[in-house]
């Protein structure tokens, strides 16, 4: 049995780049597990309610999709580069050599947020052939309201290479998308519900389905 480790830099990240294909890995009888880099705080000026609200949702989130396992690092969100990079690493190696996965899903590494780039360096630092050697394949998603929006250059441009067949998931996708208060707004905003089916449609096109998702394939071993 598969064991797939999807790496989120804060909740929601998972569900825009990959939440049709998480689905796709649980009705494939993988076990799945969902690391989530960053958390709200009341330290950081949250009020009470929204912190409960988060974790409230993080917890519907994760029963929907029906992870094995949820890890959360609890680093400030928005403040991953006042983190020394070390400190980073051991936290995402801990995970992963507590999961040792077959397959991981880490964010785009020219994201326009910069918890999305450090999250990126952090993951395939640990993703590092000798220290898990359980890893066969690891994939870059791109997520809406991020990847688009890095500055155009060539060097910045995510191209995918692999996708994944999602048509029987979309719909449960955009539902647990929902289930994050405040996170979706209306066209032209780009986190919603109408702009995902969008993008899945076009990478759909892109791969002969209905519906896809993308990524950059960074490492395969078979």
């Amino acid at each position: 049995m598969k064991k797939v480790l999807f790496i989120a830099p804060h909740p929601d990240d998972e569900t825009l780049g990959c939440g049709g294909t998480i689905l796709k890995h649980r009705a494939a009888g993988h076990e799945i597990y969902w690391l989530i880099m960053t958390n709200i705080s009341a330290k950081e000026g949250y009020k009470a309610i929204k912190v409960k609200e988060r974790q409230q949702e993080i917890k519907k989130v994760a029963s929907e999709y029906g992870f094995e396992d949820v890890y959360k690092l609890d680093f400030h969100s928005t403040k991953l580069d006042t983190i020394p990079v070390g400190r980073l690493i051991e936290a995402v190696s801990s995970v992963i050599n507590k999961v040792k996965p077959d397959i991981i899903y880490i964010p785009n590494r020219n994201d326009v947020h910069s918890d999305h780039k450090i999250t990126f360096d952090a993951s395939i630092s640990s993703a590092k052939t000798f220290r898990c050697s359980s890893i066969k394949k690891m994939l870059m998603y791109e997520v809406v309201s991020e990847t688009e929006f890095a500055s155009f250059l060539q060097s910045n441009v995510f191209i995918p290479n692999s996708f994944s067949d999602i048509s029987g998931f979309l719909d449960k996708k955009i539902s647990i998308m929902r289930l994050y208060k405040g996170e979706t707004g209306e066209h032209p905003f780009p986190r919603n519900p109408e702009n995902l089916r969008a993008l899945a449609t076009f990478r759909g096109a892109t791969s002969g389905v209905k519906y896809a998702e993308a990524f950059m394939l960074l490492k395969e071993i078979w």
